[in-house]
């Protein structure tokens, strides 16, 4: 679990106290809202929900540089944005920790707040350890760490990838244009309008994915990877099996994991084996090199846990990449 570090709760205090010192003396302040999200796929339904009025609002995705949700801390300018913003849109699993001080110390008292996991509810998954799947090896060295380790066996972690279900998506589309037609009523039934369009994109690619499993005979995916697909694979019937669960910091597969996955691609005859985005599928590769056949393709399929303003300059959304997904599903799926 991530700790906030003295220096960093050093850090939201002083900007805080910064921030409510600029607030007051800002005379000049802008018009257009400020909507700051934490991820991508936060940011392009912003931006679909404006539309054309996306130019009278300033939209910040922090998770801007290859950093993944796990791994990312907020720098000062960060929280600056934060303290100010019209809207705040975040995860609200254990990587967003830092959060409640952030927002402790906001200086717009007045600011609305999305959690994706809060909006969920009860939908919310935790992590999920299946069949081979190689857990974290833990030390504990005196009784207080094992205190400890006792204390957290009786807490479940979220799975914090709920944007990877296009049915997730939905519901969350629609909370984030309520809270934007409350913003800027003016331009409600814009949003509205915009909303239901979008929605009913969505809706469109979810029975392409539920059409594409219906039709498919082979019904289980393996990646030699971490796995942040639960959403996804539960919302289709899938089953799957994989190096290590979503939220996992390990890098490297012990024998037994791989041996396992390689006797599974045997054993169900798959035709790939699946990693998410990123430089290194070493894993992967290991499992096919491991099968009788050695043929199988290794496919990636994009989390969107570290895509960047450069990809979006280029063309990237949320329907684009769960519309390559889908491709890749197929190829998975023969």
């Amino acid at each position: 679990m991530k700790k906030i570090t003295a220096l960093l709760l050093a850090l939201f205090m002083l900007v805080g106290a910064l921030a409510g010192c600029g607030k007051q003396n800002d005379t000049n302040q802008t018009d257009k809202l400020s909507i700051v999200t934490t991820i991508f796929p936060e940011y392009d339904w912003v931006r679909e929900i404006l539309g054309d009025k996306a130019d009278n609002a300033e939209i910040t995705m922090l998770l801007d540089n290859g950093v993944d949700l796990h791994s990312y801390q907020p720098t000062a300018d960060d929280i600056v944005k934060i303290s100010d913003c019209d809207l705040f849109i975040y995860v609200g699993g254990e990587s967003d920790e830092w959060v409640e001080d952030a927002l402790r110390n906001a200086a717009n008292g007045n600011m609305k707040v999305i959690n994706l996991l809060e909006v969920l509810g009860d939908s919310v998954k935790t992590e999920e350890i299946v069949e081979g799947m190689q857990e974290a090896e833990h030390e504990h060295e005196d009784a207080h760490a094992h205190e400890d380790a006792e204390e957290h066996e009786h807490e479940e972690e979220a799975d914090e990838h709920v944007w990877l279900s296009l049915k997730n998506a939905k519901m969350l589309v629609r909370v984030i244009s309520k809270a934007l037609q409350e913003l800027d009523p003016d331009n409600k039934d814009i949003y509205a309008a915009n909303a239901d369009a979008y929605v009913k994109k969505l809706s469109a690619l979810d029975a392409e994915y539920q059409a594409a499993v219906d039709a498919a005979s082979n019904k289980t995916i393996l990646f030699g990877d971490r796995f942040p697909f639960r959403y996804l694979v539960d919302d289709y019937g899938l089953r799957y099996y994989a190096a290590f669960v979503g939220c996992s910091a390990e890098s490297e597969a012990g024998f037994e994991t791989i041996s396992f996955l390689a006797k599974r691609v045997d054993e169900l005859k798959l035709p790939c084996v699946l990693t998410i985005e990123g430089a290194q599928h070493k894993i992967a590769e290991t499992i096919a090199r491991n099968t009788t056949a050695k043929n199988q393709r290794v496919l990636t399929m994009d989390s969107m846990q570290s895509t960047t303003s450069k990809d979006v300059k280029n063309g990237t959304t949320y329907l684009s990449v769960m519309e390559k997904n889908l491709s890749v599903l197929k190829e998975a799926l023969r």
